[in-house]
């Protein structure tokens, strides 16, 4: 059934073209009244234009999504309320971080940031009173993990998500869901920065679908959660945790200890120390700021106390030089970083660590919370730190050494109530850390984040008293000091959660997601129809992205994959006759493939495995495999039902199978699902006969990985006389000559075959009559019926894998002659570099069944199968 969103008033921020646009269009023609908004009003007036001339209903916003207050009653005054909160716009000022103005990072977090905040609390209101709210956020790859040059642009997408997660807990008792999502689109931003080539296949419409879907009153429950989306791929992505390590919280946790990374607290030798190094903590007047003082002071550094409190600040200098450290106050806002370095460098001479930690809370419930409240956090918080970093870089990079520790929290990682200024501001600075260190990394700076839980004068107000003493910020500081030490020389860009002397890494954990074919955007109902594919994390096919580039591989394999076989023009060539360039056209159905562990066995014993030979044949031993050429099984109803009747006088008596190539592109699943696509990729005009090539892909059906490839080449007598090309193309392995070399075998395998071999090969799916019925085998001019082709190249195959390993593609360019069940096939083989080019012959009548055969090595060393 069809989803409607009649009744509904959604409002689209940035709405003016790209993601935007696509939204409002999707929205508008399932029913709903549309708020376009955009600063450009002419582009919004023509996405009105454009719903309205198609019957729907739609109105221009143009203020300044931070005044969030116009947006929404522009919704109210037309609709008479908003249902559905799409928080869109946004813009770039890319820039290396050394060269970042303080202009470029507020302009980014005035309109993500600060314009996400002001339209969610202006339509929050009305959400929590008609009990219905849909709040989508849009943040990106470059937030989720780091992005070159964007240190602004992570800082305000990685918040959105933290944001997204908070207002999904404050929502829930009002029926109000919030999602963020991660998209990969074509927009007027990214034509900045991406190629043409990869634009046309990132069209918005393969985005919309997904979000209108989760915001459907009777949709999938997203609220609270992350996905990336993009190319007709779609997947949930989740914080995961490792076990982490305890520590023993006594004298003996020391950065040395965090060094070691194992309890009892063995300490690293030489000791992790900071002598003749100058550190700048922030925030360091009490709680956390002041333990990691007193360490690094301890430890031979000369500490750089900041803080608001002037009182606070000099106490904790006090105490550092009392203990015989070296230590400055700095007295002012974690904003004034430049002034806080200066200090540094006027006192000590240079800078070498930053731990950025300042902050304060403002709690407050979403609903009451002052926009005086979420600008002075995310001030503090994720400015104070963008300031500070920025002070410190230039000296960092100078010098080609640099430590950053910056201070998200577990509110930033998972949401918390009531906080969501907190929560942004900490999930920010954990997007700031990440471009940080992909930024840093070729100068020597290292950049990490903690998420710390300690008793401060922070959590005091908000603990009980004995947790404030269970977790003392003496605990958190070691871990920080192993961070901003020397003796790190490879973490850069992790988060990690830190209390009571137990610290662990946190990262991305993405979904196997499902892709949607891109020849066509798929619907709303299909998005429904796959939640359970989308959200699998327990089905073996979970990744850990860890950079864009990571995260962008699976979009862009799906759309690469998809393209291909959905294109109808994707094997077109220019010499090809019009019946040829018409057939070419035709995108005939996929066909499914399910097996389990009997079917492989089945095919291995068809193919001659033997009962000793347990890795093929019995599903129980640690080696169980299916056998290279079991890639032509899964393909044969695709390949054998290509429809071939617009070539002129066809008559499938006359069809020979002339030449087959397979290639091995990913492991072979001992079992599963998987879904075989054909396509015309060659046709030849021989005179009196007709040469056609099919290519058929494989693809596990979840996964949308490609497993094997096949290439079949018939030859059909009497079908000649079309026109067009009368010689093929270079295909690579698929169509090399294989001639054999002028030398004797280098390997010589023989196997006899047995009398029902073709009976059994058959139940692999092949059943054609002439491998089993005599008569049928007599009309074909045979004395009995004959051994399938296949099978004989699966048993060379066989005797490539034992006598010089695993292969990535074999092909037979000739199947030359037949093999009678129950006769001797020989295999001639002879190594020539990473190929190995094998003929197959039958023993008893001295005749060739496989000619111009070859296999291309996975390991040129030879090393055999068995």
């Amino acid at each position: 059934m069809s989803l409607s969103f009649k009744g509904h008033t959604v409002v689209v921020t940035g709405a003016g073209g790209g993601l935007g646009k696509a939204y409002s269009l999707l929205f508008a023609s399932r029913g709903a009244n549309i708020v376009v908004n955009d600063f450009n009003a002419a582009a919004a007036q023509k996405v009105v234009d454009e719903i309205v001339k198609a019957g729907g209903k739609a109105v221009v916003n143009t203020s300044s999504v931070a005044d969030g207050a116009a947006v929404i009653k522009t919704a109210v005054d037309a609709f008479g309320t908003v249902t559905i909160l799409i928080n869109n716009a946004g813009i770039l000022r890319d820039k290396g971080f050394k060269n970042m103005s303080d202009k470029e990072w507020d302009q980014i977090m005035e309109v993500h940031l600060k314009g996400a905040f002001s339209c969610t609390k202006a339509a929050w209101p009305l959400f929590r009173k008609q009990k219905f709210g849909r709040v989508i956020n849009t943040a990106s790859a470059a937030g989720l993990y780091g992005n070159f040059g964007q240190a602004n642009y992570s800082a305000a997408k990685m918040g959105l998500v933290a944001f997204s997660k908070t207002l999904a807990r404050e929502g829930a008792k009002y029926n109000i869901k919030s999602t963020a999502i991660a998209p990969m689109a074509a927009s007027a931003m990214t034509e900045t920065i991406m190629p043409p080539e990869m634009l046309a296949n990132l069209s918005p419409e393969y985005v919309a679908p997904f979000v209108a879907a989760i915001c459907h009153p009777d949709g999938p429950d997203a609220s609270g959660k992350v996905f990336e989306v993009g190319a007709g791929f779609i997947a949930e992505l989740r914080w995961e945790r490792s076990n982490g390590a305890i520590f023993k919280t006594d004298t003996s946790f020391t950065p040395s200890a965090a060094a070691k990374k194992l309890p009892p607290n063995p300490q690293s030798s030489p000791a992790v120390r900071f002598d003749g190094q100058t550190v700048i903590i922030t925030g360091a007047g009490a709680g956390l700021g002041r333990a990691y003082a007193l360490m690094y002071g301890k430890l031979g550094a000369n500490v750089v106390v900041n803080d608001v409190s002037e009182k606070g600040a000099n106490s904790v200098v006090d105490e550092v030089i009392k203990a015989g450290g070296k230590a400055v106050a700095a007295v002012c806002s974690a904003e004034d970083g430049d002034k806080i370095a200066q200090i540094a460098v006027e006192k000590f001479g240079g800078v070498h660590v930053l731990i950025a930690n300042a902050g304060i809370l403002r709690d407050k419930s979403f609903q009451a919370m002052a926009e005086q409240e979420w600008d002075i956090v995310l001030a503090v918080h994720l400015r104070g730190t963008f300031k500070c970093a920025k002070a410190v870089w230039p000296i960092f990079q100078k010098q080609k050494y640099g430590r950053i520790v910056t201070t998200c929290s577990q509110v930033g990682i998972y949401g918390n109530f009531g906080q969501a200024n907190y929560s942004t501001a900490k999930a920010g600075i954990t997007g700031l850390t990440r471009t940080l260190a992909i930024e840093g990394k070729k100068y020597g700076i290292l950049a990490n984040v903690i998420a710390p839980s300690a008793g401060t004068a922070m959590t005091s107000t908000i603990w009980p008293q004995e947790m404030v003493d269970a977790f003392k910020p003496d605990f958190i500081a070691p871990i920080v000091g192993y961070l901003s030490s020397k003796d790190n020389e490879e973490t850069s860009g992790a988060l990690f959660e830190i209390l009571g002397g137990w610290a662990a890494q946190t990262r991305w954990q993405r979904s196997g997601g499902y892709g949607f074919p891109t020849v066509k955007p798929f619907t709303i109902e299909d998005v429904v129809a796959k939640w359970g594919n989308i959200t699998n994390f327990e089905d073996g096919r979970a990744t850990h992205p860890a950079s864009t580039q990571d995260a962008i591989q699976q979009l862009v394999e799906n759309f690469a994959a998809m393209s291909s076989f959905k294109d109808p023009n994707a094997f077109a060539d220019r010499e090809d006759s019009e019946l040829v360039a018409k057939a070419k056209r035709t995108i005939p159905d996929s066909t499914t493939y399910s097996y389990t562990e009997r079917d492989v066995i089945l095919y291995n014993l068809g193919v001659g495995a033997t009962e000793k030979e347990l890795q093929w044949t019995f599903e129980g031993d640690d080696q169980f495999s299916a056998l290279p050429t079991f890639g032509v099984v899964p393909q044969f109803p695709c390949s054998a039902g290509f429809p071939l009747d617009w070539l002129p006088n066809f008559n499938p008596a006359k069809l020979l199978h002339g030449e087959q190539y397979l290639n091995i592109k990913g492991p072979i699943p001992t079992q599963g699902e998987l879904v075989s696509e054909a396509r015309l990729l060659e046709v030849l005009d021989k005179g009196k006969a007709a040469a056609v090539t099919i290519i058929i892909e494989t693809r596990d059906k979840h996964s949308g990985k490609v497993v094997f490839e096949n290439q079949s080449t018939v030859f059909i007598r009497g079908a000649g006389g079309f026109g067009g090309k009368r010689v093929g193309n270079d295909r690579g392995p698929a169509s090399v000559a294989n001639k054999p070399p002028a030398r004797s075998p280098d390997v010589v395998m023989e196997e006899r075959t047995t009398p029902s071999q073709a009976a059994l090969y058959r139940l692999s799916g092949d059943y054609n009559p002439l491998h089993i019925l005599p008569e049928f085998a007599a009309i074909g001019g045979f004395d009995q019926p004959i051994l399938h082709g296949l099978c004989s190249m699966g048993i060379s195959g066989k005797h490539v894998l034992k006598a010089f390993g695993p292969y990535k593609d074999i092909k037979v360019r000739r199947f030359a002659g037949v093999v009678y069940p129950g006769e001797t096939v020989v295999t001639e083989m002879w190594k020539e570099g990473s190929t190995v080019i094998f003929t197959a012959k039958v023993k008893e009548r001295n005749s060739i069944s496989l000619a111009a055969a070859a296999a291309t090595l996975a390991d040129t060393s030879g090393k055999a199968r068995l």
